[in-house]
């Protein structure tokens, strides 16, 4: 251990010993806000893995589960609560091995398929393109369509953009009249393959972009719909990846993908969803907090080829990944979602908004029953929303608001892999109407923190906010108890002489507004 960490172990130690109370300051600016956080930022995904699509936002027309045209309404009127902005579908590794004409015209004649991705699962293509799309306008968000560049072809992909988007007369226009839908979708954002360096084809950076250059050509533009092609980015560490790509692609991509997942390794155990000590708890938000450093190389490596910013970065993956809970299906990756899951959404959240000059989108995996999911259903028509669904509502208020910058002065504490975690973290905004809305998260487990900001010029004389805690960090919601993790009223936040003063407990995540 270097003296560094060790005189910042035995300053931790002893800082905790004398008190229960930590303090830290931010310097808001509100008068630099430059930049709009979008509200894609926000995004979610869905793919055909575990039961995320059936049974968690499909079940059918004749299921005995409530439903609306076959979506389930108490999904349904969540994730509508939720404000989702973007939903990307149908993959995913998935999205490699999908033949969109298995997912059209009459339920009865759509052939089953073999999910080879995940689980071997045998699929009825009940849930198609016009039930993605369709919930997509019932939601009120912009589909994200991720085409088949792996085992598909050129023509069956531009064949899809013509289904989906073109008004006028031509054969697949018709086809898809014939299947109940008169006007076309508007499709917005196009992925040109995912993952191509893995389960999209286990290709190199040279080969796909020349791939995707031919893709690109052939899926048009119809009639007022205008593509946004986003083209297969790297994962994680692969910096090459993105170098090759924004060489040989260029001005021909309006995006390009990234993911990241906060996992403890690709191999063996990944750890338990919900049972984990506090070492571990820290470990993981020093993992999560590591997305920063990859976003601002990533980032950099863009900016010296496109200085301008014309190409946007989609970090269209990203969240926690754990062990699959015991006694459930191997390979659909159903896992629960703690307090600990809460507190990476939020800390990214608080990252990602920095970086909105080129972090244009970010979908989290997966919107139910997989990963760091919003919502989590049974077979009997039981749903609990999740305590990282709440982080997600908590901070929809950042939604297409100004980014104001701030600093964070408070202790910080060194974990395991040489990672060093600050105890807090926040973010700030200016909504379209003027309102100021400020998120923290106390990361420290066991102790308050008192927090002030001054306010400078902000004439506000209260705040007003909600809060999310629990009384451990290993704590989730169950269909027997949906309630465990839930927002409370905040009422710990006080102003006085243009100081705000928030008391947060320990392992507490908190949005307020100034009024």
């Amino acid at each position: 251990m270097s003296k560094k960490i060790l005189a910042c172990s035995l300053l931790w130690a002893a800082s905790t010993s004398l008190s229960a109370q930590q303090s830290a300051t931010i310097n808001l600016n509100a008068d630099q806000g430059k930049t709009i956080i979008p509200k894609e930022i926000y995004g979610q995904f869905a793919e055909h893995l575990g039961t995320c699509i059936y049974g968690g936002l499909w079940v059918g027309e004749n299921s005995a589960i409530p439903n609306t045209n076959g979506y389930r309404t108490d999904v349904f009127n969540a994730l509508k609560d939720l404000k989702v902005p973007v939903l990307r579908w149908p993959g995913g590794c998935f999205a490699d091995e999908y033949h969109w004409m298995d997912g059209i015209g009459p339920k009865a004649n759509r052939p089953k398929m073999v999910n080879n991705n995940w689980g071997g699962t045998i699929e009825d293509n009940s849930f198609g393109t016009h039930e993605f799309l369709n919930l997509c306008e019932m939601l009120g968000c912009e589909p994200y369509i991720s085409g088949n560049v792996g085992s598909g072809s050129v023509e069956e992909l531009a064949k899809w953009v013509e289904y989906m988007t073109s008004e006028g007369d031509s054969p697949m226009a018709r086809l898809r009249r014939a299947n109940g839908r008169d006007h076309a979708w508007k499709v917005k954002y196009l992925g040109v393959g995912n993952e191509s360096w893995g389960c999209g084809g286990n290709m190199r950076p040279e080969f796909y972009s020349d791939l995707y250059r031919r893709y690109a050509t052939y899926c048009r533009n119809y009639d007022d719909n205008r593509l946004f092609k986003i083209a297969s980015g790297a994962s994680d560490y692969d910096y090459t990846w993105t170098r090759v790509l924004m060489e040989q692609v260029g001005s021909q991509m309006n995006g390009l993908s990234l993911h990241y997942y906060t996992v403890s390794g690709w191999t063996g155990s990944k750890g338990a969803a919900t049972q984990f000590n506090k070492d571990d708890y820290y470990w993981t938000i020093g993992k999560c907090r590591e997305i920063e450093d990859v976003i601002k190389r990533h980032c950099a490596i863009m900016d010296s080829y496109d200085p301008q910013k014309q190409v946007a970065l989609m970090l269209d993956e990203w969240g926690t990944w754990w062990d699959e809970e015991p006694g459930t299906i191997r390979g659909h990756l159903y896992q629960q979602n703690t307090l600990r899951d809460a507190f990476v959404a939020s800390t990214t959240f608080d990252i990602f908004h920095k970086y909105t000059d080129r972090l244009k989108m970010a979908n989290i995996a997966q919107i139910v029953n997989v990963l760091q999911s919003m919502i989590l259903t049974n077979d009997k028509g039981g749903m609990v929303l999740t305590p990282t669904y709440y982080v997600f509502k908590m901070y929809n208020v950042h939604q297409d608001a100004t980014y104001l910058p701030l600093s964070i002065n408070c202790k910080e504490m060194p974990v395991r892999d040489n990672r060093t975690v600050p105890m807090l973290s926040a973010t700030a905004s200016k909504d379209q109407a003027g309102k100021i809305h400020i998120s923290l998260s106390n990361i420290d487990a066991d102790n308050e923190q008192t927090v002030t900001v001054a306010l400078g010029d902000i004439k506000a004389t209260k705040a007003v906010g909600e809060i999310l805690t629990a009384k451990n960090l290993t704590d989730y919601n169950t269909f027997e108890q949906p309630d465990m993790v839930k927002p409370a009223a905040f009422t710990n936040a006080k102003i006085a002489k243009g100081v705000l003063t928030i008391k947060m407990p320990a392992k507490s995540i908190v949005t307020v507004e100034l009024q």
